[in-house]
Parts: C-alpha cells; sequence; structure tokens
C-alpha cells in the first residue's frame, strides 16, 4: 500500500511539472558552452534539436504519434529527455550529445505504472541503454493471499543485464521505447511466475 501511494505522489508531481513545463528547453546540449533549443514540434510531431555547433540546423526525431499535452521536454544532468504521462502510467527517454559521434543518441528511459484499482502492474523500473543494465521493480495482486482477502505483493527486484541496440534521435520515434518495453515486459512476467511459484510452495 505504501508503495502504491508513492507511485501516486509521483504521478502527481509529474502531472504538475508537465503543466509548467517550458515549451522549448534552452541549455547547452552539446557542451561548447552555447545555448542550444530542444523542443516538441507540435504540428510535425517531432522531438527538434538546434545545436551551435552545428549551426543551429534542425536535427529531427521521427514522427511521434502520442506526442501531446501529455508530451514534453525536460533537462537532465547530461542532456534531455522527453516525458510521455498517461492517466496511471508513463515513461521518459533520456538523450546526451556524443562528442565523438556528433549525434544525438538515446540513452536510457524510465518508466511508472500505478497499475489497475488494487495495484496489480504497479511498478517502475530504469535501463542504462549504455551499459545494459536493467532495474525493475513491479508488483502484482494476489487474490488468494491473506485468507482469500488478497495482498498486493512485491516481485523481487529484477535486475538483469540486455543487449541495447544503438538509436539516435533521428531514428527515434515511440516505438523505440515501446520495442524495449514489449522485450522487458517478458521478463516482468518470467519474474512474476517465479515468485508465484515460491510463494505457493511456502504456503504448502
Amino acid at each position: 500500500m505504501a508503495t502504491t501511494i508513492k507511485l501516486i505522489a509521483l504521478f502527481l508531481v509529474l502531472v504538475q511539472s508537465s503543466a509548467f513545463s517550458q515549451e522549448k528547453l534552452i541549455k547547452d546540449i552539446d557542451f561548447d558552452s552555447k545555448n542550444d533549443t530542444v523542443y516538441i514540434d507540435q504540428k510535425d510531431y517531432r522531438i527538434v534539436c538546434r545545436l551551435s555547433t552545428q549551426n543551429f540546423k534542425k536535427l529531427k526525431s521521427k514522427q511521434i504519434e502520442t506526442s501531446g499535452d501529455n508530451s514534453y521536454i525536460k533537462a537532465t544532468r547530461n542532456g534531455f529527455e522527453i516525458r510521455v504521462n498517461w492517466m496511471r502510467s508513463g515513461y521518459a527517454d533520456q538523450f546526451r550529445y556524443e562528442r565523438l559521434e556528433k549525434r544525438i543518441r538515446l540513452i536510457g528511459f524510465t518508466e511508472y505504472s500505478l497499475g489497475n484499482a488494487a495495484g496489480d502492474g504497479s511498478g517502475e523500473a530504469s535501463a542504462n541503454l549504455l551499459t545494459g543494465d536493467y532495474i525493475g521493480n513491479w508488483h502484482y495482486y494476489d487474490h488468494l493471499a491473506n485468507n482469500e482477502n488478497g495482498e498486493l505483493v512485491k516481485i523481487p527486484t529484477i535486475k538483469t543485464k540486455l543487449n541495447f541496440k544503438k538509436t539516435y534521435l533521428e531514428d527515434f520515434n515511440e516505438e523505440s521505447y515501446f520495442g524495449y518495453s514489449a522485450q522487458l515486459e517478458k521478463i516482468v512476467e518470467r519474474h512474476k511466475y517465479l515468485e508465484k511459484a515460491r510463494r505457493a510452495k511456502n504456503n504448502k
């Protein structure tokens, strides 16, 4: 229950941040001490970056179909991220400028879910696409637990290594995230199954 309350609080903070987010992010992205600009083109539905080291020409992502009032750009320590928030779930994709390649690369993502009313499927996770590290903290609702009164069960923290292909801004759209998410969903389901089996064995 405490975890669910924390997730709800996180969701409210994200919604509030979205409401007051800038239309354009002004920040030094390419590390030359000059301000660059990042924004979502609401007509073309693409992330647009204009870097001083590239004479402020428009560097664009692929079209992002989920772009709209629920999407916004936010500064991160080493670059920026695009956040997408729905009613009970959301995710963020992080980008960083690679100096040697002179390109903007997708380097990680985070995701969260409040699950259903009982908290089934709630949790949060992060993936570092540079190191391949994935960490997930998820829950499922066991209707038979607690003398069949039901109980929200935390799956032991999932830590695993994965191979992620390089993705750059010009190749990015929401399928970049959804593709990884579908792959990771299978891992979460496997750990959920193992936790159910462990609990069933201990309850015999």
